[in-house]
């Protein structure tokens, strides 16, 4: 098994995005909480994001969602992000909170609600070309509660007709990254549910259409590491939205639920080069903080994936391939579970403090004041966050 010291440099190129969202007040369908020092607008979200890179060394960048973050000036935010050492990453599309998409927006019946959605999508492009961002990710809440309720294959055909409108307007070095989710809002039939309709739709569309895949969208038991592997085998996995879950998009801290799951993901995105230098493959987080701190939250979470990747890199993939063609299951196994169980996590906080970042970042962020001085700062105002 290979060492700490022969992984760093693989660790050094770690990157992983963060979402404006995460520093916003959040909640259920039941109730939103609110917390003392949220931002109240775009650029005190930048701000606290950058809390959490100064710390770690782990998040470069932070995505924006439209319409929650939009400002008359974005390039005045791009040079905000840029001063606190950051920059403006993923574009995301929002068609779930306006009364006209009741029943859906790409796929909606009414070209005109379908126009107005793909409408939507193109200004969030416009705003691309100001940010500097490379992807527009879409995911839709389109589906329906009942059978009858409408026509499973029109829709699917609508859909594909509003995002072929959608993709030719992208510039020749941006991405239409396409979210699936197999349920919520609706219940019976989600249009964009699992990642072989989100494949199948971004194949017909071109080269520069790739799949997100969301680790809380999948059914209990879903294989999801089998799902990393196809599509980094079909070379159409674009990003991750890393979170964690109990039972369904419950969006909490990544690994906080099930570790070893994050572990097996990461082992095969390690195998079929999604960390590989270059690779197209966006790491990024989709959390709700609903009942813990924000930014401690968003740390916690950078670190757990920060320990898995290395853990994954760890693995004797020689190792690995003799068992197989040995036909040694234990032996093949327990180079996976050695991997898993090794505590690598006082060698990351030495490797973080030689590099000039936090040993403890959560230690740190907790002596700094930084969260006493918002919340003092921060009265007044609209806190951002979105309504349940």
């Amino acid at each position: 098994m290979s060492t700490i010291s022969s992984i760093t440099a693989d660790l050094e190129r770690q990157a992983i995005e963060l979402p404006s969202w995460a520093f916003g007040n959040s909640g259920t369908r039941f109730k939103v909480f609110a917390q003392p020092g949220v931002p109240r607008d775009p650029f005190e979200k930048v701000a606290d994001a950058a809390q959490v890179h100064a710390l770690t060394g782990l998040a470069p960048s932070i995505a924006l969602h439209i319409p929650w973050d939009r400002v008359e000036d974005f390039d005045k935010l791009r040079a905000h992000a840029e001063d606190h050492g950051l920059r403006l990453g993923t574009i995301n599309t929002n068609t779930f909170q306006d009364d006209d998409y009741k029943f859906g927006s790409f796929c909606h019946v009414d070209e005109r609600i379908r126009a107005k959605a793909v409408r939507h999508a193109l200004d969030c492009v416009d705003v691309m070309d100001v940010t500097g961002s490379r992807d527009l990710k879409v995911w839709l809440p389109d589906g329906l509660n009942y059978p009858g309720q409408g026509d499973l294959r029109d829709r699917q055909d609508r859909l594909a007709d509003s995002l072929q409108q959608v993709y030719a307007r992208l510039g020749e070095h941006q991405r239409l990254v396409l979210e699936y989710k197999f349920f919520e809002p609706a219940f019976y039939a989600t249009d964009v549910p699992d990642w072989g309709t989100a494949y199948v739709q971004c194949v017909a569309l071109g080269e520069r259409a790739v799949v997100c895949l969301d680790t809380g969208h999948h059914a209990p038991g879903t294989n999801i590491e089998f799902i990393v592997m196809q599509l980094l085998r079909l070379g159409r996995l674009g990003a991750f939205d890393f979170n964690s879950r109990f039972y369904a998009d419950d969006d909490l801290i990544v690994g906080a639920a099930d570790p070893f799951q994050l572990f097996r993901i990461l082992v095969e995105v390690v195998r079929g080069g999604g960390y590989d230098e270059g690779t197209d493959v966006s790491f990024m987080l989709d959390q709700c903080h609903n009942v813990e701190p924000k930014i401690p939250g968003q740390i916690r979470s950078v670190l757990n994936v920060q320990e898995m990747t290395a853990r994954a890199l760890l693995v004797d993939r020689q190792a690995l391939a003799e068992a197989e063609r040995a036909g040694d299951v234990l032996a093949g196994n327990a180079v996976m579970m050695d991997a898993f169980s090794t505590d690598v996590r006082a060698d990351l906080a030495d490797w973080r403090a030689s590099r000039g970042f936090a040993a403890d970042p959560m230690a740190t962020y907790a002596q700094s004041g930084y969260a006493e001085q918002i919340a003092a700062e921060r009265v007044g105002g609209d806190q951002a966050g979105w309504g349940a």
